[in-house]
């Protein structure tokens, strides 16, 4: 028997901190990397070099199973045999004779240890989805140019955005074959992805949802379910880009001080930074942390990972939630409740300077470099006003709420 505990392991999933190593004994070490991807890797040492082998990974492979695999191949370089060296020739020689499926689920390894995961998932879902049932029988080798267009043209059917997504993930795929010595060339170079889908479209203007419409939307957002509603309600009271909430740890938000810090690998631009949260929202917030039970997440997936690990809601989750809703008129997005913010923060009296803060916007040039002050008090004051703004809203009241810097009339 080993010294780790099933209840051990389990703990430091759910806790999703990186783990170098926890040995087993014996070299069977359990691991978990930045990303959540949990493995089990036998260490040994073979003409005097330290080598290591994965045995896959956790809760996949289970403790019990990880103990066996470990001391059948501790046996085997007992007898002389590298493991890790012979795994991989295998491997390598599996892939130059094998179909882009094989050539997928290699690639999928190597991104693991790479790509963000939310990245990392989106690139499994369109190979899933778009890549492997369309061309996935096929030998890796023989792919041409023609086979890239046919399966871009298929998904531009549905978007164009997604056929030029799934462009550059069998572009990095076939690389990844050339690399591996699987495939002589990349069959996508060469093809311009605007001669297949046309050019790109132009960037729409962002919304600014009418009086009306931010009360319509309140009032309405019971009817995509209670998690949906507290989602949506928090981006719009918060200005939060969409990500920065459904990767939020409940460690980030602290209910009594009223504030949530956002950490710089959840922050666009790398730079964390803190939000003051208005009572109304510490208590959305509240309601959607006991829906997420003993994850660590705020917006934890509602559907249980085959995996075990603790993922948040898919990204498009919410833009779906908006759609169904249908408001009348207007067909907008959840980064559209950022510029609907902006707008209302600054018909509230609130100065260029602090909104923009409020939407952790660099102020840019001579102010971004002099001026370092956060602007804490006066966002709080700010964001207040708006959450008051939308309550009022909410109920269907008129708009009464006092701009700042302008006196309440008698």
């Amino acid at each position: 028997m080993g010294t780790l505990t099933d209840v051990q392991l389990r703990g430091w999933v759910r806790a999703g901190k990186p783990i170098i190593g926890k040995s087993d004994g014996g070299g069977l070490t359990f691991t978990l990397s930045k990303n959540g991807t949990a493995a089990w890797v036998l260490r040994y040492r073979y003409a005097g070099r330290r080598k290591e082998l994965t045995l896959g990974n956790y809760p996949g492979v289970s403790l019990s199973e990880a103990r066996i695999k470990a001391g059948e191949a501790r046996a085997r370089v007992s007898d002389g045999e590298d493991v890790a060296t012979e795994r991989r020739r295998q491997k390598n020689q599996l892939l130059a004779s094998g179909l882009v499926r094989e050539l997928a689920a290699d690639y999928l390894v190597r991104a693991a240890q790479d790509l963000a995961p939310r990245t990392l998932s989106e690139t499994r879902r369109m190979l899933g989805k778009d890549v492997v049932p369309r061309i996935g029988g096929m030998m890796a080798r023989d792919v041409t140019g023609a086979d890239i267009v046919r399966v871009v043209e298929k998904v531009a059917e549905r978007s164009q955005l997604v056929a030029r997504r799934v462009f550059e993930v069998m572009s990095v795929l076939f690389a990844h074959g050339v690399a591996k010595h699987v495939v002589p060339a990349n069959p996508c170079a060469g093809i311009k992805v605007s001669a297949v889908v046309g050019a790109r479209p132009a960037k729409r203007e962002r919304i600014k949802l009418t009086r009306d419409e931010v009360g319509l939307l309140m009032t309405r957002l019971p009817e995509v379910g209670k998690g949906n509603e507290l989602a949506i309600k928090i981006i719009l009271a918060t200005c939060v880009r969409k990500s920065e909430l459904i990767l939020a740890g409940k460690s980030e938000i602290d209910l009594e001080l009223g504030l949530w810090a956002v950490p710089p690998e959840h922050a666009k631009g790398g730079k964390g930074f803190t939000i003051p949260l208005p009572e109304l929202v510490v208590g959305w917030f509240k309601e959607l942390m006991a829906m997420a039970g003993e994850s660590a997440l705020v917006l934890p997936s509602r559907a249980k990972h085959k995996s075990g690990k603790d993922l948040p809601i898919c990204h498009n989750t919410l833009n779906s939630a908006i759609d169904r809703l249908g408001i009348e008129g207007q067909k907008f997005s959840p980064h559209d409740l950022r510029s609907t913010a902006r707008s209302y923060l600054a018909e509230l009296g609130v100065s260029v300077v602090v909104a923009e803060r409020c939407l952790n916007h660099s102020l840019g040039g001579l102010v971004g470099v002099y001026d370092q002050h956060d602007y804490l008090e006066e966002r709080r004051q700010a964001l207040n006003l708006w959450a008051t703004f939308l309550e009022q809203a909410e109920r269907g009241e008129p708009w009464n709420v006092v701009p700042i810097g302008h006196k309440k009339s008698a």
